[in-house]
This record gives structure tokens, C-alpha cells and sequence, in this order.
């Protein structure tokens, strides 16, 4: 045998006897919790569907107000080291059927115990580690904060951080591709020169201004040619 038996696991515990419900329903239950800790298998029992999570809420919770009040314990530091659920008594009743036979009735009970024990060093240790690099992480960005309102209200545009956190500098290399992206499907423009959508705007509204007045297209070309030859004719008149 590996390791101590199951009803022998050193801790804090708590039983439950004849519980009105079967073991292997209860069991099924506390399949879900073994091993977890205090805080998390108090939410799985809460938000299970099951009804023999009740019983066994009720039990969890007395455990750890034994711990807390027998061995000073922290809640927060405890697990469920063990729990298990053994058969009781069985009450045996009948039910009439045809022709005078009898039904067999078995309402079964159970004993529910859950041991709670504290965690081990190493994983307080790294809890308390997770914890403090949450709360610096909380410190600077409240201080940032702080910094961007000051720098609105004064006028002032607040420092920037040193290094950009992964989301700026995803954006910033998006925002770079869509760029160069755009640059080589759109040709460059130089400064002060006309874009062909500008060209072809004014056209499709100088030609809508003629449909208007009901002059046909092309005539001011027309009126040029016209004033063209005129002047031709005129030189050679002048020159006879």
C-alpha cells in the first residue's frame, strides 16, 4: 500500500449519517470535488444540477468550520484531501401489485465524509507569488491612470511607457502591413498634382451642366472649330 487508506487521511473532517439517498448517487457527486479546493468545490456544488449536492454543501462546509475552529486554520488555505460516502441501513418497504404479490421497496441511506486539509508549501508559495503579480500589475495601471487623467487636466500629454505591451505592438505592426499594403496597390501622388478621379469628377459634371441647358456634348469644341475657320477665312479676305 502506497499511502495512507482513504477513511485514515490525516485533516479536518466532517460526516453526515443516514443521509436520505443512496451512496452511489452522493458518490457521483463527490467525484467532482475530491481534490479541489475549498473556495472552487463550494462553486461546483453550487451551480451543480444534482440533489445530492445539497447534503454534501452542507458537509463541506461544516469541515471547514471545524478546521477553522478546532485547528485555527485559514479557509483559504484548506482542500478536500478526501471524501467518500459508505452505505448505511436500508429500510425495506412493499408495494401491493396483482394477485396479491408485493413489490420490493428499498430506501437506502448513506454516510457522507469529507476531509479537508491545508495545502502544501510549495503551492501556497506559488499562490502567493500569482497574487503579488496580480497586485503590482493593479498598482501600475491605477498609477497610469492617475498619470492620464493629471496630464488631461493639465494639458500635458502623459509619458509614455518604455516598452508597448503585446496589443499595442500587434497593432502597430497591422498597422504598418496595411500600410505598405496600400502603398503598393495605390499609385503616389505628388504634391500638386491632379488625381484622375478628380479629372474624370469634373468631366461627369461639366457633362451633366450641358444636359441641363440642353446643349448637345461637345459643343463648346464645335463653337471653337467654327471660330477657327472664321478667322481663317477673315486672314485670307485681308490678304486679297
Amino acid at each position: 500500500m502506497t499511502g495512507p487508506k482513504t477513511n485514515e487521511r490525516p485533516g479536518v473532517r466532517a460526516v453526515h449519517r443516514y443521509c436520505q439517498m443512496s451512496a452511489t448517487k452522493a458518490r457521483e457527486v463527490l467525484d467532482l470535488i475530491r481534490g479541489e479546493e475549498v473556495l472552487h468545490a463550494a462553486e461546483i456544488l453550487r451551480f451543480s444540477e444534482r440533489q445530492a449536492a445539497q447534503p454534501v454543501a452542507k458537509v463541506l462546509a461544516s469541515a471547514v468550520a471545524n478546521a477553522v475552529t478546532n485547528e485555527l486554520l485559514d479557509p483559504d488555505e484548506l482542500f478536500v484531501a478526501a471524501c467518500f460516502a459508505d452505505e448505511g441501513p436500508t429500510a425495506k418497504r412493499f408495494r401491493p401489485r396483482a394477485r396479491g404479490r408485493a413489490g420490493k421497496i428499498r430506501k437506502r441511506t448513506c454516510h457522507i465524509t469529507v476531509i479537508v486539509s491545508r495545502l502544501p508549501e510549495d503551492q501556497l508559495a506559488r499562490r502567493r507569488r500569482q497574487a503579488a503579480n496580480q497586485r503590482s500589475a493593479r498598482a501600475r495601471r491605477v498609477l497610469g491612470g492617475r498619470a492620464r487623467r493629471a496630464g488631461a487636466e493639465a494639458g500635458t500629454p502623459a509619458p509614455e511607457l518604455a516598452l508597448a505591451t503585446p496589443t499595442q505592438a500587434q497593432a502597430e505592426t497591422v498597422g504598418a502591413a496595411a500600410g505598405e499594403a496600400a502603398a503598393g496597390a495605390a499609385p503616389v501622388v505628388e504634391a500638386g498634382a491632379v488625381r484622375p478621379e478628380t479629372v474624370e469628377a469634373e468631366g461627369a459634371a461639366r457633362i451633366e451642366v450641358d444636359a441641363e441647358s440642353g446643349a448637345p456634348e461637345g459643343d463648346g469644341v464645335a463653337e471653337d472649330a467654327n471660330a477657327g475657320a472664321s478667322d481663317g477665312r477673315s486672314g485670307e479676305e485681308s490678304e486679297d
